[in-house]
């Protein structure tokens, strides 16, 4: 547990305070050891999380400020892979009092360009909780991500939020199936598959290789699951399209979803759970790290 889920409200915000005169190595090297309870090595960094830290500090390329941008980083990947993989926008806002509601469907998603987790869904405006929504929006427009771990490219996101298609499979349900495939030195390696994100049992993580191996692998509090799911048939067109997203970076994630066999691109993430969450067993954690090259980054 991490010393500031002890703290009251007040002292957490006192510690955030202080937190802002932490240089960024400083500050990544304290939340590593407080969220891992190790050591972080830098100087010969071996493990994926370790990796993750130095690639904070020492690979700032000014296109990832793009990716970082939920919305801008779709018109990067739209114009590299093509429009029908990109899910359509309805309109963008630089504040929530701005959105044009009455021009939404009734099913939408509101999300905000600069951050993780700014998202509300509405699935029928008749009933949609405006108040909570407005809430939750103007929050986290106010809020610049950077500080939270330190990972630079969300530093100059402009914050403004946007309403984009709601996506659902055949039943109508409320869950999609999220394929995230992460990709070492300019090549796909290992597929981790999302879903029953509502499902009474909880919300199910797993990892398969490029030929559908399921791994025993747990990732932070996700659980896998006690069976291998099916090998998708667009599983081919998705590694298409991270190996044309993934080419010159030492690692990133590119994240599609498959809406009635469709598939959408999601984002692209370079430091996933901030390069903190655990492996199990943590043998992953230094097989992932021994795929990433750190010799090839300018």
């Amino acid at each position: 547990m991490a010393i500031k889920d002890l703290l009251s409200s007040e002292s957490k915000n006192e510690v955030r305070l202080l937190e802002k005169f932490l240089t960024d190595e400083q500050f990544i090297r304290l939340h590593y050891r407080m969220r891992t309870g190790k050591k972080l090595n830098l100087e010969n960094p071996q493990t994926f999380n370790e990796k993750m830290q130095w690639l904070k500090l020492n690979d700032r390329r000014d296109i990832y400020t793009v990716f970082a941008d939920k919305y801008e980083a779709k018109k990067y990947v739209g114009n590299l892979i093509g429009e029908k993989y990109i899910n359509p926008v309805y309109g963008i806002w630089n504040s929530f009092d701005e959105i044009d509601f009455d021009s939404l469907p009734d099913k939408f998603v509101l999300k905000v360009t600069h951050d993780s987790g700014g998202v509300v869904i509405c699935r029928d405006k008749a009933s949609f909780d405006m108040k909570k929504a407005r809430k939750k929006i103007t929050r986290r427009l106010k809020m610049n991500y950077y500080w939270v771990g330190r990972e630079w490219q969300y530093k100059n996101v402009k914050p403004r939020v946007f309403a984009e298609k709601y996506m659902e499979d055949f039943d109508g349900g409320n869950d999609l199936t999220d394929y995230k495939i992460h990709c070492y030195n300019g090549h796909p390696k290992v597929v981790q598959v999302i879903y029953d994100r509502f499902a009474p049992d909880g919300m199910k993580n797993d990892h398969y290789t490029l030929d559908w191996e399921k791994l025993d692998l747990v990732r932070g509090h996700y659980s896998k699951s006690d069976h291998k799911l099916e090998r998708p048939g667009e599983m081919d067109e998705m590694l298409q399209i991270a190996d044309k997203l993934c080419a010159d970076y030492p690692y990133i994630r590119v994240d599609l979803y498959l809406a009635k066999h469709k598939i959408y691109f999601g984002e692209l993430t370079l430091f996933p759970a901030s390069g903190m969450n655990p492996f199990t067993p943590s043998s992953y954690d230094d097989l992932f790290g021994s795929w990433i090259d750190l010799t090839k980054v300018k």
